[in-house]
């Protein structure tokens, strides 16, 4: 689906039980491929820093339901510098846009010392633009999730199934290298995140498995989750 020149997908969330994943996982593994990233069968690790405005309107606009509404952050892998990404994941209803581009770690250091003028010197239309968002709005970095990210992909309608697995977040760092970050749980109970995105139709098989949990789609949000378990150990 196109919105103007932004190539949107679909993306259904679900939280599940550990028994849940286990069945789904078997099932998948029949009919998908895991996700080539994968470092082995539990998948891979993602950290990311989120950044909000002032007045925490990407919160607000997530827990409001506002139609339009997006979000920058930056993420690693692994815990490596090797792949660094800025990225915008825009949400417009139920339909997500996500755009990236990769920065050096020492842009990255830039950007954590507030020194953002390099970003006008790419030529990159996401780079710009989160320059004048912190610059007229004042996005600073507010949280960290931390998790890992079980993947499994089918060619046919581009889709991609993902078990987020023992959610974290930060309480004395937001320096995603650090290697003395502390983080606790942000998810109490026994679950994980499912995430099923794809493009214009989902196919049968995955719509068969999927049945089971047709009427237990939550508006999850992992910087939301995080940032309320957050609000216990930072002012923000």
């Amino acid at each position: 689906m196109q919105f103007g020149n932004k190539r949107l997908r679909n993306e259904w969330k679900y939280y599940i039980r550990f028994h849940d994943y286990i069945s789904l996982r078997n099932k998948l593994r029949l009919i998908t491929t895991l996700d080539p990233n994968s470092t082995d069968d539990e998948g891979y690790h993602i950290r990311s820093l989120y950044f909000d405005d002032v007045y925490d309107t990407s919160l607000y606009e997530k827990n409001y339901g506002v139609y339009k509404r997006r979000k920058y952050r930056i993420r690693i892998y692994n815990q490596s510098d090797a792949v660094i990404k800025l990225e915008r994941k825009s949400k417009y209803d139920g339909y997500i846009c996500k755009e990236a581009v990769s920065i050096t770690r020492d842009e990255y250091e830039q950007v954590m010392a507030g020194q953002l003028d390099f970003l006008l010197k790419r030529k990159t239309g996401l780079l710009h633009d989160f320059y004048y968002d912190c610059k007229n709005h004042l996005f600073q970095p507010r949280v960290v999730t931390d998790y890992v990210r079980e993947a499994y992909l089918m060619e046919i309608g581009n889709v991609r199934v993902t078990f987020d697995k023992s959610l974290m977040t930060n309480v004395n760092t937001f320096d995603i290298f650090d290697p003395q970050m502390k983080t606790v749980h942000a998810i109490h109970e026994p679950k994980m995140i499912m995430e099923v995105k794809f493009d214009n139709f989902l196919p049968i098989n995955i719509r068969y498995l999927l049945q089971y949990f047709s009427n237990q789609r939550s508006a999850i949000s992992k910087y939301v989750v995080c940032r309320e378990e957050s609000k216990v150990y930072y002012k923000l």
